[in-house]
């Protein structure tokens, strides 16, 4: 199996069940991948550049696991590829070090996947919320490698130990799909 690397942008996986129960999946089903959680590394949000560059350049492949925040991804994930994504190290005339990678998306919403639709409440297909990653690996000459999304995981739903089981539920077989999709590449 190539070199994965998996970064997960939630702010606050301990109020998580969702995300947490996605990376705890792919952590026993797939020993060797990296998992890096930045709000246990970086609750300040002071990223450490080097070690994260190192990181990146000894995966094959990143996956960037997180929730969908307010139609974008969480603030500490962004903060981590300001930092991460230097000109002259991602991209710019001598930034290539992250050409040839292959990026994929994982990510949840607290709101049903029905509600990410033309003529759903939030107005727009949950494909228009991701536009910013495929830029950016155009930007940095990586290969974007798709998404996996799971809808309706939000706190609200999480009032009884029956929803709850059902979130985990949910998050492994998210995960499940997630693993497929890394063994095709």
């Amino acid at each position: 199996m190539k070199n994965i690397l998996v970064i997960s942008g939630h702010t606050d996986l301990s109020a998580s069940v969702a995300n947490k129960t996605i990376l705890k999946t792919i952590e026993r089903n797939m020993p060797t991948a990296e998992i890096v959680r930045l709000d246990s590394l970086y609750p300040d949000f002071k990223i450490d550049v080097e070690t994260e560059q190192t990181r990146l350049l000894k995966a094959a492949i990143v996956v960037l696991e997180f929730p969908i925040f307010w139609y974008s991804a969480p603030s500490l994930l962004q903060r981590w590829m300001e930092e991460t994504f230097k000109h002259g190290f991602s991209h710019g005339s001598t930034g290539d070090k992250l050409k040839g990678k292959k990026l994929v998306l994982s990510f949840t919403t607290g709101a049903p996947a029905s509600m990410y639709q033309k003529n759903g409440a939030m107005g727009y297909s949950i494909d228009e919320f991701i536009p910013c990653f495929i830029a950016t690996c155009n930007l940095c000459g990586m290969e974007y490698a798709g998404y996996i999304y799971t809808g309706g995981v939000s706190y609200g739903n999480r009032t009884t130990p029956e929803l709850i089981e059902n979130q985990k539920k949910l998050s492994v077989e998210h995960a499940e799909r997630l693993i497929k999709l890394l063994e095709t590449l």
